[in-house]
């Protein structure tokens, strides 16, 4: 009797091969794997639902109910062949919804109806809803002048505050199932880009309405007011919550005038905070490389190692040629030009002849450590993560090894060419960080803390080093490169940078001992006062008609005497 009990007791405990295959159907359902949960449907059923519509009426109702991750409960029977499974469903809207499936089997096998794709419904029910929305919050400038507001999304502004904002459109494909994802409906506008795409759920806040059983053949996802339904689960609906920023309202209308609808990008930041205060353009997209603003980095790391100082001399010469000295091929300085003299001078002419030997000098580990300092291969500070992760602005990016026997890679990247590519909003920073004492502050765009990076500021360089810089940048502007940068009243200190792009297509052959002309980008980054930092500034101009002293310089001195003059 004993030995009986043993077995009886042992059967129970391993339970039903219905009861398992219930809980193997369920289990496969929190994975998503929905061949597996069509394999335990029994001969009919496959035939009558394919896998195809089977894992369509899923994941329509998965749509619908906006359900984010199945997790299944206890199984009990079976009963006249029917298995009652728990299973609690978790919604971005509904909250979590509770209920059971009764799970009817034929010969061991699953007899499915789409009914069970959704827990409480009854046989000839699916699931629906429907839906209330609410008002799109603000986008503010720090003083609270709208930057984007109500349905048409419209600014004091103008179109001057898309740069910063984005736009509100119908989700485009790439962003439909992240929009359905949130209990929106897909074909609903969202944002796109910017801010307006960064916190959208923020601004956009949570749907409410009714999770619904409705009939079969009622249209779904959202079901016409008209339509009746049984009630599953209701939520109520959240107002959107406003963005506050840190932008300047007017050096944003100043900034983006200045750019003047030109392929390029603009960024203007505290130069004590680091906070943004205009963008314009692609100031965070389409990374170029900086040309000769990356001298700034050379330099800092030149200081750093001992392998130059200011009382240097630098004989004058138009082109450096390969050398034991150089270990680099023929580079050339801008326009064949003779430049050398003091560093100060050649930091003021922006001499390559001086600068990529001096890249080989510092070596490659230096260079590259020191660029990181200045936020290299480092993730964008705009906003907090999740936001990063949705918006994927532009990083700064270069090589953190160039395996090139020659040295030429290393050369090039230390005159800002190769493969080093940065932002405006990243070379804002490397101007702020001169400006701020050699810390490199974090760059945000709100004011709200948990809407912002969690990055600490960085210790780039000593502050004598930064004050080195200033003064080098200074005389860039006083007797150097970028001179069209000088105001009246104000001491503006820069870095000019053009960086060729590669022969401009279309052009005819060039002649005899002639170069072919270039696409260039032309850069300028700037920080004033010199005295008493108060703003950072960085131009790009794509396919520019000059260098950057000519055509960027002149924009950066726009948008800082507007400012401070």
């Amino acid at each position: 009797m004993a030995l009986v009990s043993l077995i009886i007791g042992a059967v129970m405990a391993a339970g039903s091969s219905e009861e398992d295959a219930s809980e193997r159907f369920l289990q496969a359902w929190s994975e998503q794997d929905f061949a597996a949960m069509h394999a335990e449907l029994s001969e009919g059923a496959q035939e009558r639902y394919p896998l195809q519509q089977f894992t369509g009426a899923y994941r329509e109702a998965q749509q619908a109910s906006t359900a984010s991750a199945i997790d299944p409960g206890d199984a009990s029977g079976p009963e006249d062949e029917v298995v009652e499974m728990e299973v609690e469903i978790e919604t971005a809207i509904f909250g979590v919804v509770e209920g059971s499936l009764q799970l009817p089997f034929d010969d061991g096998k699953l007899a499915w109806a789409p009914h069970l794709t959704f827990p409480n419904l009854a046989e000839g029910e699916r699931v629906g809803r429907r839906l209330t929305l609410g008002d799109r919050a603000a986008i503010v400038a720090k003083d609270g002048t709208p930057l984007a507001e109500g349905p048409n999304r419209s600014s004091p502004l103008g179109s001057a505050a898309i740069d910063v904002t984005g736009s509100v459109e119908t989700a485009p494909s790439e962003l439909r199932p992240q929009v359905e994802q949130s209990g929106y409906p897909g074909d609903q506008e969202t944002g796109v880009n910017g801010l307006e795409l960064a916190f959208n759920s923020r601004l956009a806040g949570r749907p409410g309405g009714e999770l619904l059983a409705v009939p079969e053949g009622t249209p779904l996802p959202d079901v016409p007011g008209r339509s009746e339904g049984r009630v599953l689960a209701t939520a109520q609906q959240g107002p959107g919550q406003p963005v506050r920023t840190t932008i300047d309202a007017d050096l944003q209308e100043v900034t983006v005038n200045a750019l003047a609808g030109r392929s390029g990008g603009i960024a203007v930041l505290d130069a004590r905070s680091g906070e943004v205060k205009a963008l314009a353009g692609s100031a965070y997209s389409a990374p170029q490389p900086p040309g000769s603003t990356f001298k700034v980095v050379t330099t800092v790391a030149a200081l750093e190692g001992g392998k130059v100082k200011l009382d240097d001399y630098f004989e004058p010469v138009s082109s450096t040629n390969p050398s034991v000295e150089t270990g680099a091929n023929v580079i050339e300085n801008a326009h064949d030009e003779v430049c050398g003299g003091s560093f100060t001078e050649t930091f003021a002419r922006s001499c390559n002849t001086v600068f990529a030997p001096l890249g080989v000098a510092v070596g490659e580990e230096k260079l590259v450590e020191t660029a990181e300092r200045f936020g290299w291969n480092q993730p964008v500070t705009l906003y907090n993560e999740r936001a990063i992760e949705v918006v994927e602005p532009g990083e700064m990016t270069m090589p953190t090894s160039f395996g090139d026997p020659t040295l030429t890679e290393l050369a090039v990247s230390a005159i800002g060419q190769g493969e080093i590519l940065a932002t405006p909003l990243g070379m804002a920073s490397v101007a702020q960080t001169i400006a701020g004492g050699g810390v490199r502050q974090p760059t945000p765009i709100v004011t709200e803390p948990a809407l912002r990076s969690s990055a600490e500021p960085v210790q780039v360089t000593s502050r004598e080093n930064a004050r080195v810089l200033k003064g080098l940048m200074r005389a860039v502007v006083t007797s150097g490169t970028g001179s069209a940068a000088g105001l009246s009243g104000v001491q503006v200190a820069g870095k000019t940078g053009t960086a060729e792009l590669g022969p401009k297509p279309g052009q005819p052959p060039p002649g005899p001992g002639q170069d072919p002309e270039q696409i260039v980008d032309a850069w300028f980054i700037a920080f004033a006062p010199v005295r008493k930092p108060q703003l950072a500034v960085a131009v790009m101009l794509i396919d520019a008609p000059g260098d950057g002293g000519e055509v960027a310089a002149p924009i950066a001195a726009q948008i800082l005497g507007s400012a401070l003059g």
